[in-house]
């Protein structure tokens, strides 16, 4: 319960002047009522005017008994508290709290109040009272020491704020924080441990399959490429289970590096299962994958939830008695039906997409498989140091020689038709682009450009080029349909929302247009660009916006504008924005904090890492307990 924080404080140490007070303020206000009166409008409300150094003031109450409307008469004084908000009369406040007097008041009892996050029938008020109850007769909490305060000592002032020393808050609000990520850490350490101890099947060299992959490939491996690849390749001979993430920028080049491990696992007889989080990027990593291996012999299998029933009986066959080699799907894997006849290797690609208990089915499919996890979301060393303590990491931070760079602009809405024009020109003289909307279909109370409405308007300014349109509301053969069409160059012009985001590779797509790219995060609008500049030709991306913009989106679209440095721009959008879009826009639930913000904790970092390791290995008792304060008691540390 202790660890339940304030999302908020409310300042309560001052009365506000009616004069002085703006719409948005959240303070004490006092005044004198002059008038009251019902208003009938959409909703009957009574309306009680108050006055104080000739300025005023409406409270209104929508749900009001005789009893209220007898006690707020004129002459008599409310002490409200309450946020003031901007109606046609003037400001008023709604539904504030307010306590009515005789004559004017006298002094308000200074406090700070925190304010909780709660759900329905429980109060925020209801809250701070259990917490006072506890802090009165604390548990045992560890005595560690940091940053100036112990763990009670933090707690009490993050929920007993002191008047006189605000500043004190943000303190102990830091070093909750450095507790936290501490508990982490030393919770990713441990998993790593566990999974160092783990026997797995060891995968040693054979029979030099992929040297022949790499003479037949048609480019050669650029230096990141080969020494990632020699790290996973000496993973994968050791007799216990490893984990490694390879981080690469977009088209960096991680899908080759994934099919010399699952060659090397062929070669000793073992099945590699890819996981991609999408039935597009599962279908292209498919072909992919056979276009480089079935030549050496080595079957590969497609199971997807699309399939049809004899179809999946037959791959299930071939999966459970070995013929399929290597498996490549996506949450269809993980059904229990799916059984493996020796599992070796499972490589997940976009590993952020998927959440934890899936990540953990698979490895149930086999005993304990070394892992393989790749990312093209770049993460800042100083984060993934800690976040992702329990893998060995790779970075790929070399790009493909003969790669085009993109050249992004940023254009307001104004110049709309001559963009569209200047798309017709570069489709007829055969070359494909993407027009990319933050919104499927039109909504009243939003002016989000939507792909169905932009895919009519290209249809229509356009006639001359064929305009395809996908999103994640189609089913999955119409998805695959519109890809393949436009892979093949039938489309020239693909309509999409973000679910191009991840993986899609059209060499010709030169163009991409991004609609409303202020409603995107800078890391998506990262991963949707990399989808063009596939190529040797010179490519662009457009990012058309709705003016104004705010000073945030127009800082992050520079940001765009200024580099194609995937791991500069993590950076910025930490700095801008925050970790959610670094860590998957938050849709899978997981590496949530419930105090630590890493944008504004980042330099606690270095700190967390060396403090870990000493108590590992000097310290364990408090180790466990910082763990135990935070995270219960896992099982199966090995098993994520």
């Amino acid at each position: 319960m202790l660890l339940h924080l304030p999302i908020r404080y409310q300042d309560r140490t001052q009365i506000t002047p009616l004069d002085e007070l703006e719409a948005g303020d959240e303070c004490y206000i006092s005044g004198e009522i002059v008038k009251v009166n019902v208003g009938y409008g959409r909703r009957r409300s009574l309306i009680v005017t108050l006055e104080d150094g000739g300025a005023f003031l409406n409270m209104r109450l929508f749900h009001f008994s005789p009893h209220q409307r007898e006690s707020l008469r004129p002459g008599a004084w409310l002490r409200l508290f309450g946020e003031a908000r901007l109606s046609r009369s003037g400001l008023e406040m709604v539904h504030p709290e307010y306590r009515v007097f005789d004559a004017e008041p006298g002094p308000i009892n200074p406090e700070v109040k925190p304010v909780y996050r709660v759900t329905s029938g429980i109060s925020s008020a209801r809250v701070a009272g259990w917490i006072q109850q506890i802090l009165e007769r604390p548990p045992d909490l560890h005595a560690y020491q940091s940053m100036g305060f112990t763990l009670e000592e933090a707690l009490r002032v993050i929920h007993l704020p002191p008047i006189d020393q605000p500043e004190l808050v943000e303190s102990a609000r830091r070093r909750l924080a450095f507790d936290e990520l501490l508990a982490y850490y030393l919770v990713m350490k441990r998993r790593q441990e566990d999974l160092s101890s783990s026997p797995a099947r060891a995968l040693p060299p054979a029979h030099q399959l992929g040297k022949e992959l790499l003479r037949e490939l048609g480019f050669q491996l650029t230096g990141a490429q080969r020494k990632t690849t020699i790290d996973v390749l000496n993973d994968l001979a050791k007799t216990h289970a490893t984990m490694r993430l390879i981080q690469g920028d977009v088209g960096s080049g991680k899908t080759v590096i994934a099919a010399f491990a699952a060659i090397r696992a062929a070669e000793n007889g073992t099945q590699t299962a890819v996981m991609a989080p999408t039935e597009i990027l599962a279908e292209q990593h498919y072909e992919t994958f056979s276009s480089w291996l079935s030549p050496l012999g080595i079957r590969v299998g497609l199971l997807t939830g699309r399939l049809a029933a004899a179809e999946r009986r037959s791959r299930l066959n071939a999966i459970a008695n070995g013929d399929d080699l290597v498996i490549v799907g996506t949450h269809a894997i993980f059904q229990t039906d799916v059984v493996f006849h020796d599992l070796g290797l499972t490589i997940v690609d976009e590993q952020h997409r998927f959440g934890v208990h899936q990540r953990m089915a698979l490895r149930d499919k086999g005993r304990l498989p070394h892992q393989l996890v790749m990312t093209a979301t770049p993460i800042p060393r100083t984060l993934s140091m800690t976040l992702y303590a329990d893998m060995d990491l790779s970075v790929i931070d070399e790009m493909p020689p003969g790669r085009a760079p993109i050249v992004t602009s940023i254009h307001t809405n104004a110049r709309r038709d001559e963009i569209v024009e200047g798309i017709g020109r570069e489709l007829v003289a055969g070359q494909q682009a993407f027009w990319v909307c933050a919104a499927i279909e039109e909504s009243e109370d939003s002016e989000i450009k939507a792909a169905e409405t932009v895919h009519s308007e290209l249809e229509e300014k356009l006639p001359q080029v064929t305009v395809g349109l996908i999103h994640g509301r189609m089913n999955a053969a119409d998805k695959s349909t519109a890809m393949r069409r436009f892979k093949s160059g039938e489309i020239g012009l693909l309509v999409a929302t973000t679910v191009v985001e991840v993986g899609i590779d059209v060499p010709n797509a030169t163009h991409m247009v991004i609609d409303d790219p202020d409603r995107l995060g800078l890391a998506q609008l990262h991963q949707l660009r990399g989808r063009i500049g596939r190529g040797h030709l010179p490519s662009h991306c457009t990012l058309l916006y709705e003016a104004p913009l705010t000073e945030l989106a127009k800082a992050r679209l520079n940001v765009m504008r200024e580099t194609n440095d995937g791991f500069l721009i993590a950076e910025k959008d930490l700095e801008l924005r925050g970790p959610g879009d670094i860590m998957g826009t938050r849709q899978t639930g997981e590496r949530q904090f419930r105090v630590s913000d890493l944008s504004s904790d980042l330099s606690l970092f270095k700190d967390v890492v060396r403090t870990g390791d000493k108590m590992r290995t000097g310290d364990k008792d408090t180790a466990e307990a910082i763990i135990q304060t935070w995270a219960p008691p896992e099982t199966g540390y090995a098993s994520v």
